[in-house]
């Protein structure tokens, strides 16, 4: 006999069209929004802060666009995975993009070393750019695309593939990404080129597993593209068209408590303003510790709770954003990671007086130059214990503003200095064009993004035990499911990828696949 429980579970998710909440309109809840708002479900998001899409929002200094998180973008060339997903939405045609350099999106250098090392779109292209520098690698360069290509492969629903089975079978969850590439060339400058971009994911050597760092760079590979005058235009296009569809989409709605009834079913979630939202079904975006922290009365064992809170974030990141003098740098197609170090794993664990051991560089295109940057932005790794002393301060949200001392202000002077004099070595006429300079620190990510110590990717992966740092978007409340980064993978991609993942739980995965592929 079905157990009380199991027939609530039924009611809630099974067929028929469904009132459901998303909390946090990041990337992967606004994609779960279209996806079930285009089958028929009555779906409202709420968002907790006065700018809509989480990493995908912009702010303005001095009349320049700054992105909070997408600097680049992949899979975006027409057929591929993310192209799909925006041809679906109905999004696609309208962005503003820019493709970068083909010969070199990304941009590898070290201290001590005049040499600069690109990474090429197109996997043929890519072995032929690093080739001339490396002229005897050329067959370790094909065993790791090769390696990456295979990988993608293993991971059907990454191209939109239906799935036999839920299980995957890759010996890439088990191998970690820098012993990989070791295998591969036993030039140690070439396996730091390789290397040199996992700031993309907060690369650990000696944990971050194979598929993460397969599945991210395969995207760029096979295509690398900027957004014109900020990432928020992603966003801006995806809530028009929640709209369109029916649905609402609502700011200053910051989430306190997901209420469950006597069945452990959630009920209602309520705000910090005492509003209350009831519905049949609901999905988290938000960070999934604050997620389980927030549900009362539910049947979830202190065993997954203990859990899911034991899971290790990823590093956080120091930020300095540049505003430049006006038709004085010129634009660069590509991005620029630098290192300071011979090691580029180094990076997460930097001592103090040796910070920064390396930093990215973002150029974002603007509509009034195609010659001319009007602003560049420098990211370097910060661990979370940096700024913890400042943790009980917020910044967002009318009614958590609490002004930070002035000794935050100086700590953040301090590492603006540090960051902007280990970024003269690359860009000597760096300070003479400078209008002024905006730092953010992992308390602001956190503020802003809601990721848990600022994280910068979520849950970090471990190839030592994969299945510990696999999240399902089923939680132990069986009408509330979860979504965004902490799931499979981080990025743009990943969470949309993601949110096919969790709306698979609500309707069939398989029709989701054909309607995106009818869309094209």
């Amino acid at each position: 006999m079905d157990s009380p429980l199991r027939s609530g579970i039924e009611q809630v998710v099974g067929g028929g069209s469904k009132k459901i909440v998303i909390i946090g309109s990041g990337m992967g809840g606004l994609s779960c929004a279209i996806m079930l708002l285009k089958a028929g479900h009555q779906v409202t998001v709420l968002e907790k802060n006065r700018q809509f899409g989480g990493n995908l929002q912009i702010f303005v200094r001095d009349k320049r666009i700054f992105d909070t998180g997408v600097h680049y973008i992949g899979g975006l060339g027409k057929g591929q995975n993310l192209y799909k997903f925006f041809k679906y939405f109905e999004i696609m045609d309208d962005l503003k993009l820019l493709k970068c350099d083909e010969d070199c999106y990304d941009k590898i250098t070290f201290s001590g070393d005049e040499k600069e090392y690109s990474h090429a779109q197109g996997y043929e292209n890519f072995i032929t750019q690093l080739v001339k520098d490396f002229p005897n690698e050329e067959v370790g360069l094909r065993k790791y695309i090769d390696k990456l290509q295979e990988i993608c492969n293993q991971f059907p629903i990454y191209h939109l593939k239906k799935e036999s089975t839920n299980v995957i079978i890759s010996d890439s969850l088990e191998i970690n990404t820098r012993d990989f590439i070791k295998s591969c060339t036993n030039d140690v400058k070439l396996q730091n080129v390789l290397g040199g971009t996992n700031a993309l994911y907060g690369g650990v050597g000696d944990e971050t597993p194979l598929y993460v760092h397969a599945l991210i760079i395969n995207s760029y590979v096979e295509g690398a593209y900027k957004c014109v005058d900020g990432g928020s235009q992603i966003e801006r296009l995806m809530v028009k068209k929640i709209k369109e569809l029916g649905g609402e989409v609502l700011k200053y709605k910051d989430v306190k408590r997901i209420v469950c009834n006597d069945l452990g079913v959630a009920e209602f979630i309520e705000t910090a303003e005492g509003e209350k939202f009831e519905a049949d079904i609901f999905i988290s975006n938000a960070d999934i510790k604050q997620t389980i922290g927030m549900v009362e009365n539910s049947k979830i064992r202190k065993a997954y709770i203990n859990r899911i809170n034991s899971l290790k974030s990823t590093i956080s990141v120091f930020i300095v954003n540049v505003v430049l003098k006006e038709n004085a740098v010129p634009y660069q197609n590509y991005n620029h990671y630098h290192y300071l170090t011979d090691d580029v794993w180094k990076g997460v664990e930097y001592k103090e007086n040796e910070w920064p051991t390396q930093y990215a560089v973002f150029c974002p295109p603007n509509s009034k130059s195609e010659k001319y940057a009007d602003c560049l932005t420098f990211l370097a790794y910060m661990n979370y214990e940096d700024v913890k002393q400042w943790e009980e301060t917020f910044h967002t949200i009318p009614h958590q503003i609490n002004e930070r001392s002035s000794e935050y202000q100086q700590f953040k002077d301090k590492c603006t200095q540090k960051l902007l004099a280990a970024a003269e070595e690359q860009y000597p006429d760096l300070k003479e064009n400078i209008v002024s300079v905006h730092a953010s620190t992992p308390l602001t990510y956190r503020d802003y993004i809601g990721t848990e110590d600022g994280s910068l990717y979520g849950i970090a992966k471990d190839h030592k035990d994969p299945i510990k740092t696999f999240i399902t978007p089923k939680t132990k409340v069986p009408n509330l499911f979860l979504t965004g980064q902490n799931l499979n993978m981080h990025g743009i991609l990943g969470v949309t990828i993601s949110a096919l993942v969790t709306c698979g739980q609500i309707i069939s995965t398989n029709d989701l696949i054909d309607n995106i592929e009818a869309a094209q």
